[in-house]
């Protein structure tokens, strides 16, 4: 077979909706394009084994960057941890590696990047791993066009173009190289201005948005970003709707083999997170109707055992809190509607379902955009185990520089537990203006927590505000100096100083 379009992945491909290439896959096949995927290749010979693609070649890291992969947040080989079962096959810089193992065998053929990894590369971007600078992914890779973000209208609209032998310029969602600036662009200080001045990265970073044309300058060329396309109910709808097998040949995740999807984006823009510059800063829910007709569509499945997996999204209690009124931030304002009732409803109406036993709620809940209508609902019928919150930390800076200081911990946890479940938390560690203070600071207070033993050491990924304070050592809108710990020795005693304080916790409980 003559395939219009090969995606090469750096991860296995299952047919599912929590696969974007399986949703990209679906979606073109259903505008009549043959789609074929070369997943997780070894080495150049592997990009052949499909042949040349009539329109393009596809390619992605997945969903996880490949240096996040493939390493831990002390730069040590995942591979090589004898504590971790890690079995990936994924190279160093993933999209980089398979652009120019495609280059290599087909010299003259469209190379679109997509993917966290491409999305979060698109501009000028600190590497912790090299501990430097680096350009646009497309400068390394010699790609032609980035699809940032979940990239279904900008892939489309890619096929139609090199189909019909038209330019790849304007496309929304997208990144080029040009060599000059349309007048519509806002410009990003420039490679050279970043790279010679850390004010200016602040700069570059305080401007950084889905929502603009946005261009930056690269020697004698510029990248340039054409602003995300608008993604609606009806869209979403569409793309959940196709008739995927759902099976997840991965140990991994097959605990989420009837997991659906209620929404995407996240308004809780914290300052280490990329969801906002891939998902967007904006909440698009899909409709009730949509979201129950996939439940009933999994409960007459033969393997279905009773047990819908997850119900959520990025934070599963932001599920009805759209709003498109302004490009202003959502959570702090006054409009946004809290009460969780869209939600609510949409959960009971889910339970309801014949041959359906339990809804759980796994990917996890803004405990700030919890009302108590909606914890009791959850608390009552949709806890498997612990529900999962993410303080991430308990000192007051700390929270501030994560853009996390809201709402009230230890309300939220006396509200749950007078209902008799258990919550487990996640945690951070060495975070920029965190210190061996404040980690003894965060010691101290989750040694009265239960289930509190998820730690994880921050790790500085490309695009994201804390990476920049990170990489600078200054907050980006106030320019101020800001603590951050940069050697391994220290991110390893702050991570030390918590666990012990746990290990001496259970060692007492036990007595």
């Amino acid at each position: 077979m003559v395939y219009d379009i090969i995606f090469v992945i750096g991860e296995m491909f299952f047919d599912h909706p929590l696969s974007g290439i399986a949703i990209l896959k679906r979606l073109l096949s259903s505008k009549g394009y043959k789609v074929g995927i070369i997943e997780m290749p070894q080495k150049d010979e592997d990009v052949m084994k499909l042949g040349k693609p009539n329109l393009f070649f596809g390619v992605s890291s997945g969903s996880i960057e490949s240096m996040v992969r493939n390493y831990t947040p002390l730069k040590k080989s995942r591979k090589e941890d004898k504590n971790l079962d890690y079995d990936e096959s994924v190279p160093d810089r993933a999209v980089i590696v398979y652009s120019n193992w495609i280059k290599k065998h087909f010299k003259d053929s469209v190379i679109v990047l997509g993917g966290t990894e491409a999305s979060l590369r698109r501009f000028v971007h600190y590497d912790y791993w090299e501990n430097k600078l680096r350009k646009p992914i497309l400068f390394d890779s010699r790609a032609d066009i980035v699809a940032y973000g979940s990239a279904e209208k900008q892939i489309v609209e890619i096929a139609e173009r090199i189909r019909d032998k038209k330019t790849l310029k304007n496309i929304h969602g997208t990144c080029i190289i040009e060599k000059e600036v349309p007048s519509s662009f806002d410009e990003l200080p420039s490679y050279d201005e970043v790279l010679d001045s850390k004010e200016r990265f602040c700069d570059m970073q305080n401007m950084l948005s889905n929502n603009k044309n946005l261009a930056q300058k690269i020697d004698n060329r510029y990248i340039l970003q054409y602003k995300s396309p608008k993604y609606t109910s009806a869209d979403l709808d569409l793309y959940y709707s196709f008739p995927f097998k759902r099976k997840i040949p991965s140990k991994t995740l097959s605990g989420f083999e009837f997991s659906v999807v209620t929404h995407r984006g996240c308004i809780g823009e914290c300052n280490f997170c990329s969801l906002c510059l891939t998902q967007g800063n904006k909440i698009v829910s899909r409709s009730e109707e949509s979201i129950l007709k996939e439940i009933e569509r999994i409960a007459k499945m033969p393997h279905f055992k009773g047990n819908i997996d997850d119900l959520g999204g990025p934070s599963a209690n932001m599920y009805g809190m759209d709003c498109y009124q302004c490009e202003k931030s959502c959570i702090d304002c006054s409009k946004l509607d809290r009460s969780n009732k869209r939600l609510i409803s949409l959960m009971r109406k889910a339970r309801n379902i014949n041959r359906v036993k339990h809804v759980f709620i796994r990917s996890g809940i803004r405990y700030d955009l919890a009302s108590p209508d909606y914890i009791k609902e959850v608390a009552e019928h949709h806890i498997s185990g612990r529900l999962k919150i993410a303080p991430e930390h308990v000192n007051e800076e700390v929270l501030r520089l994560m853009n996390k200081n809201r709402g009230n911990l230890t309300k939220f946890i006396e509200l749950f537990r007078k209902m008799g479940k258990e919550l487990s938390f996640y945690f951070m560690v060495a975070h920029p203006g965190s210190g061996i203070k404040e980690a003894r600071e965060l010691a101290y207070t989750i040694k009265h927590l239960k289930n509190a033993e998820s730690i994880q050491v921050f790790i500085p990924t490309p695009m994201t505000i804390s990476t920049c304070m990170y990489y600078t050592g200054l907050e980006p809108k106030t320019k101020k100096n800001v603590y951050v710990p940069y050697t391994y020795n220290e991110k390893k005693v702050q991570k030390r100083i918590v666990f012990n304080n746990l290990r001496n916790k259970q060692r007492y409980s036990k007595k």
